[in-house]
C-alpha cells in the first residue's frame, strides 16, 4: 500500500468518525426540551413544504395539459380560418332563394283512401282558393318533455309521445280530407263519416280542428286505453291539445 492510499484511508476513517460524533451530538441535543420543541416545529414545516411541492407538481401537470389543449384549439381555429377565407374568396355569383314548405290539401285531389300530398310553396305566394291548410300538432321538444312532471310521464318516453302525435295528425288529416271533399265524389263510407263529423261540431268547436276517440279508432292503429289517455294528459300539459266537452262527447282540439 502506498503512502497516498494510506492517507486516503485515514481521511475516510476520520470523516466517518466525525459524522458519528455529529450524530451523537444531535441525538443528545434532541433530548433537551427546548431543542426538541424546535426540531418538532422544523419537522412540521418540512411536511408543509412537502405538501406545497406536491400541489405545485399537480398544478404544473394541469398547466401542461391546458397548454396542449390550447395548442390543439389554435391549430383547429387556423384550419377553420383557412376554410372561411376560401369560402369568402369563392362566393358564388347567384344563391338559390329560401323557400318554406307547408302542407295543403287540394279539394280536387281529395280522396279518403289516399294519403295527403305535401307541396312546396314560396312564402310570398298565397295558397289558391281551392286549397285548404290542415292544422297539425307540432312535435314536442326534449326540453318540454323534461319539464313534464314525473307522475305524468310514468314509464312513457319522449319518442312514444311524438309517435302518438304523428298518429293523431294522421287522424286529423284523414278526417278533414273527407270534410273538404266534394260531396258528389264521396262513396257511402265517406258520406257516413262526413255526417258524423258534422253532427259532432258545436258552437264551441267553430274555428278549431278537433278529433274524437272514434276518429283515432277509425284512422289509426292506436289503442284508446289508459296509456293513451296518459299521453293525452302530457299533450294537454305541453299545450298541444285542449278538450272541448259537450253532448256527452270529448273533443280533442289542436291548439
Amino acid at each position: 500500500m502506498t503512502s497516498s492510499d494510506l492517507e486516503q484511508l485515514c481521511s475516510h476513517i476520520n470523516e466517518k468518525i466525525g459524522n458519528i460524533k455529529k450524530t451523537l451530538s444531535l441525538r443528545n441535543c434532541g433530548q433537551e426540551p427546548m431543542l426538541k420543541t424546535m426540531l418538532n416545529k422544523i419537522g412540521d414545516e418540512v411536511i408543509r413544504v412537502n405538501e406545497l411541492l406536491n400541489k405545485l407538481e399537480l398544478e404544473i401537470q394541469y398547466q401542461e395539459q391546458t397548454n396542449n389543449s390550447l395548442k390543439g384549439l389554435c391549430e383547429s381555429l387556423e384550419e377553420d380560418y383557412k376554410d372561411v377565407q376560401h369560402l369568402k374568396e369563392n362566393i358564388p355569383l347567384h344563391l338559390p332563394p329560401v323557400t318554406v314548405t307547408q302542407s295543403y290539401v287540394k279539394e280536387s285531389e281529395l280522396n279518403p283512401e289516399e294519403p295527403v300530398k305535401v307541396e312546396e310553396t314560396a312564402p310570398t305566394k298565397k295558397p289558391p282558393k281551392e286549397q285548404r291548410n290542415i292544422k297539425e300538432i307540432p312535435f314536442i321538444t326534449s326540453d318540454e318533455f323534461n319539464g313534464v312532471p314525473a307522475y305524468m310521464k310514468s314509464r312513457l318516453t319522449y319518442c312514444q309521445i311524438n309517435d302518438v302525435i304523428k298518429e293523431i295528425n294522421k287522424a286529423v288529416i284523414s278526417k278533414y280530407k273527407i270534410l273538404y271533399q266534394p260531396k258528389k265524389s264521396m262513396n257511402s263510407v265517406a258520406r257516413n263519416l262526413y255526417h258524423r263529423f258534422i253532427d259532432e261540431e258545436t258552437k264551441d268547436t267553430k274555428g278549431h280542428y278537433f278529433i274524437v276517440e272514434a276518429d283515432i279508432k277509425e284512422f289509426t292503429s292506436l289503442k284508446v286505453d289508459k296509456k293513451f289517455h296518459g299521453m293525452l294528459n302530457i299533450l294537454r300539459h305541453c299545450r298541444r291539445i285542449s278538450e272541448i266537452r259537450g253532448q256527452g262527447l270529448t273533443r280533442y282540439a289542436i291548439n
